[in-house]
């Protein structure tokens, strides 16, 4: 007991000098010395604290339970994207990528201190389920998940593929709640998706996520419509929950002249106040008038490509205000094998703009209006007829006139045709043709002009 209590009184003082040692590396302002003098009385406020639970507590807990307790509950005090990571945690976070697990196919975030849907990724369990950007996780396996951090939050929704989890989900639009029974499926991510023409030459594709993968699928999707004919593009960005930082800067150069602000990050140390240009690329495309969705799915990596392109008045942006994720977190390593996830910085568009918690408004703010053919009753509708379907798809593919619409697969044909009928598309299309109206206007206009002073100037 003597021996375990004066290991207890160790590890406050190796605790204490880690501070000072910390403190002492600062610049010597005064405003700094200030800020030191009171950590070190809060200190000894929560080392006597610390003794005192250690002594008195009516259950013997270790140094080491009382240690990560306390880091929790700081780290916990911060923001929702700041954790304390115990070894397991931290060896989780850093094997993430690298296996396979069982999920729904939702990111989420906390949110007015509520487990948040940020969008379901399409395809999903989550989304063929019915989950929404926007819906309130309240419950867990009937456990309510007030107080519940994003890491045990994952933890019990990630599962064994073919296992169930029940959520409990409040729809504040419709002030209701809803039970979902969802089978955990192993989640595989198609980044990009849908690149074809629409109609006129107009491109479309869809990102659904910025992986390592996605500079590459995009540069080839962009190619592909330009080898078919394409001269503007609607990129869309709806339900994209973000992903990696360097994916989302290397496309939005893609479409920037070189030289142009992307995004800044900005905290409190000058280290952390970084400003990231375009950089020169071969294949750059600064001619396409480009329109880009985003919804209230939108976060992160999608809303700093909308904001650089809207900044720098390359894009307007067509759909509802985005989710607002724009905070930077660092993962630093602890000493025994734990770690730290910590808030750093925050974004910001080249306007200065901070993302967090605002999101990015559109130029042009149109609501997505949802067919009734999507909902349940639909879907099923169309499956009972879907053998008459194929029949007179069949008919009318062979009458099309247009010979590029009768190399569409039916599949192809169907997306296509869905995103026709999608409003906030329609609304993108029309953007473009009246853009394209006026380029047209503009360089006829232009044409004109010249050939006059040539006359002017052949008869002077």
């Amino acid at each position: 007991m003597v021996k375990k209590r004066l290991s207890f009184f160790l590890l406050l003082i190796v605790l204490s000098a880690v501070c000072l040692y910390v403190h002492a590396q600062e610049p010597a302002k005064e405003e700094k010395k200030s800020s030191a003098t009171d950590i070190y009385s809060q200190v000894e406020l929560f080392s006597y604290a610390l003794t005192t639970i250690e002594s008195e507590y009516v259950d013997e807990k270790t140094p080491q339970d009382l240690i990560y307790g306390s880091l929790k509950g700081m780290l916990g005090s911060l923001d929702p994207h700041s954790q304390f990571l115990t070894p397991e945690d931290y060896s989780d976070l850093k094997s993430e990528t690298q296996g396979k697990f069982g999920g729904l196919g939702i990111e989420i975030s906390i949110r007015d201190g509520l487990l948040t849907v940020i969008t379901p990724i399409e395809d999903t369990p989550a989304w063929k389920a019915g989950l929404k950007a926007g819906d309130r996780i309240v419950k867990i396996e009937n456990e309510v998940t007030k107080d519940l951090t994003l890491s045990d939050a994952v933890k019990r929704l990630r599962g064994d593929p073919g296992t169930d989890v029940n959520l409990t989900i409040l729809r504040e639009d419709e002030f209701k709640l809803h039970d979902f029974k969802i089978t955990r499926e192993i989640i595989k991510i198609q980044d990009v998706k849908d690149a074809q023409i629409l109609t006129d030459k107009i491109g479309y594709v869809r990102l659904t996520e910025f992986r390592e993968e996605s500079y590459t699928e995009i540069l080839k999707a962009l190619k592909a419509l330009a080898d078919q004919g394409a001269n503007s593009l609607i990129f869309d960005l709806r339900n994209n929950p973000g992903g990696l930082l360097n994916v989302a800067i290397k496309i939005s150069e893609e479409f920037l002249p070189t030289g142009q602000t992307v995004v800044s990050t900005k905290g409190r140390r000058e280290t952390q106040n970084i400003v990231t240009r375009s950089k020169a690329t071969p294949d750059k495309i600064l001619t396409w008038p480009i329109v880009v969705l985003i919804n209230e799915g939108s976060a992160s990596g999608s809303e700093i490509v909308a904001g650089a392109l809207k900044d720098n008045k390359r894009a307007i942006i067509v759909g509802v205000t985005s989710f607002g994720k724009g905070s930077v977190q660092s993962v630093i390593p602890l000493p025994d094998g734990s770690g730290l996830r910590l808030t750093t910085s925050k974004y910001f568009t080249p306007s200065g703009i901070c993302i967090h918690g605002i999101g990015i408004k559109p130029d042009i703010e149109i609501k997505r209006v949802v067919p009734k053919t999507d909902d349940a009753e639909g879907e099923k509708e169309k499956k009972e007829t879907k053998d008459v379907e194929d029949i007179f798809d069949n008919i009318e593919m062979q009458k099309a006139e247009n010979p590029e619409q009768f190399k569409l697969t039916k599949q192809e044909k169907e997306n296509r045709d869905k995103l026709l009928a999608d409003n906030q598309v329609q609304a993108a299309i029309n953007v473009l043709k009246g853009i394209l109206v006026y380029q047209k206007t503009a360089n006829d206009t232009n044409a004109i002009s010249k050939n006059a002073a040539g006359t002017e100037a052949r008869l002077n």
